[in-house]
């Protein structure tokens, strides 16, 4: 896990990105609830702390993504798959129970970073199975005088390419990372209300209006590293 921390922390300084953590410690076991702008989000993270991922099965056949999220311990889950889905999340419960950190971005796609889409509740189901609390890392990419930057969002139609060409294009860019509190949960929690207030963190970390937002759901983009659970 600190190779992966190192290595990841290696290529956000190779890319010109800067990490700017700020908020709460990550607690252990915890399962990191994340908006979602881009393919570098998992790298971000895991050069804040070493964690599992989870996202959907054809991201695997990726060309470099795929690869890239098999090497940061990535779950890969079957979409419509009942009982697919059961295996998961007893292993997603059991990476959570042994103290390890498990990342889902529960928007199911990317965004430009201005705002927060839908959450999909059913992603966060392991954690109140295995009884482990949830803890929202709000992402948001900005320039060096500290304005919003759109430059690694991996939206709409962009090639992971021309994504990648937008970053370098910057001789300096700033990640940040703003962390909230554990919320507990139990048998008891509704999974509905979790992502409602999950999500209203987030928004309200990066400064979205989260009505907004909602209304954005109607034009997301088609990019997608999660898979899109009800």
């Amino acid at each position: 896990m600190r190779l992966r921390q190192n290595w990841s922390r290696k290529l956000l300084s190779i890319l010109g990105l800067e990490l700017q953590a700020g908020g709460c410690d990550i607690a252990p076991g915890c399962m990191l609830v994340a908006n979602h702008v881009s393919w570098i989000d998992i790298f971000v993270i895991n050069a804040l702390t070493p964690s599992a991922f989870i996202s959907k099965h054809e991201v695997r056949t990726w060309p470099v993504i795929g690869w890239l999220a098999a090497k940061s311990e990535t779950v890969f889950l079957r979409r419509g798959s009942r009982g697919h889905a059961k295996i998961v999340n007893a292993e997603i419960a059991s990476l959570l129970g042994s103290g390890r950190n498990v990342a889902v971005f529960p928007e199911g796609t990317t965004t430009d970073g201005s705002h927060v889409l839908h959450f999909h509740a059913a992603l966060l189901q392991p954690a109140i199975e295995a009884g482990r609390a949830l803890q929202t890392l709000a992402l948001s990419y900005h320039h060096e005088d500290g304005s919003p930057s759109r430059a690694p969002a991996y939206d709409g139609d962009l090639s992971l390419s021309e994504c990648l060409n937008n970053i370098l294009a910057h001789r300096r860019l700033v990640a940040r990372i703003a962390v909230d509190m554990p919320l507990a949960t139990s048998p008891e929690s509704s999974r509905r209300e979790l992502a409602r207030q999950t999500r209203e963190l987030i928004a309200a970390r990066i400064g979205a209006d989260t009505r907004q937002s909602q209304d954005a759901t109607m034009h997301a983009p088609a990019t997608s590293m999660q898979p899109e659970t009800a």
